[in-house]
């Protein structure tokens, strides 16, 4: 059909034309609806250019109040921004769902209630350090750089492991708690050493974004957090776990005296 007469003139029956049961006339309409939770949506997309997308997300989240919008018309922000806010929750509930693990499996193993706590004592350490380290960098908080963070979170919970695991056994050759503590110390410094060192060294390319292609953003937002982390927790860890140890334990060995 070319014109509006012509859909009038569409014959209905024996003398009846659809101009003759129904006003006909041209109007704007979309071409598509879309509905969300079974009201009609508009989409408005956009491509973020910049690398810090939760900054451009928060400064739109800041402009909707602002819109003048009609009545029974609302805006939100959904999208990749939705999806990655989604995928923050699940990686902060991931982590507090690890920590929870952990100590539970050290309880067991262990037999105590309190030793695990001593030993979690490292987890701050970790966290200031690697937060640190982004906001020294310049680094956005992502998604890799929390991943960063949970693994962070294995290396020195496990080197606090080592540490406190040879304080215990080393108690049975000891008289007091201190000495068992600078024997555990002495004897587990080189290899929690090594181990923090090796790690930094083999994430500094990483850090530098050596990964090269898309992916060299994602590996340096992984390694910062790390080698940061590892920086400050190795030399915290090595001077608050023991000391948290000869207090607590001192203290429970001068109560059963």
């Amino acid at each position: 059909m070319d014109s509006i007469e012509e859909v009038r003139g569409l014959p209905l029956g024996p003398g009846q034309t659809v101009g003759d049961v129904a006003e006909v006339r041209e109007v704007q309409a979309p071409s598509a609806i879309s509905r969300a939770d079974g009201d009609r949506a508009v989409t408005v997309t956009g491509t973020i250019t910049s690398e810090d997308t939760s900054s451009v997300s928060n400064e739109v989240n800041a402009a909707l109040p602002t819109l003048d919008l009609p009545d029974g018309v609302t805006a939100s922000v959904g999208g990749e921004s939705e999806d990655i806010e989604e995928s923050f929750r699940n990686l902060l509930l991931s982590i507090m769902v690890a920590l929870v693990l952990v100590y539970l499996i050290l309880v067991v193993f262990f037999g105590s209630l309190v030793t695990p706590l001593i030993i979690l004592l490292a987890v701050p350490l970790t966290t200031a350090g690697a937060f640190g380290a982004l906001l020294v960098t310049g680094t956005a908080l992502s998604l890799p750089a929390l991943l960063g963070v949970l693994l962070l979170i294995g290396i020195v919970v496990s080197n606090a492991i080592l540490l406190v695991d040879f304080a215990e056994n080393a108690r049975d050759h000891h008289d007091t708690v201190d000495g068992a503590v600078y024997e555990a110390g002495r004897a587990r410094l080189r290899p929690i050493l090594m181990t923090a060192l090796a790690t930094i060294f083999a994430l500094v390319p990483l850090a530098f974004g050596f990964g090269g292609g898309g992916s060299a953003l994602i590996s340096s937002s992984l390694a910062i957090p790390v080698i940061g982390g590892l920086i400050t927790s190795t030399f915290l860890t090595l001077l608050v776990v023991p000391v948290g140890y000869s207090l607590v334990m001192g203290g429970r060995r001068r109560k059963k005296g």
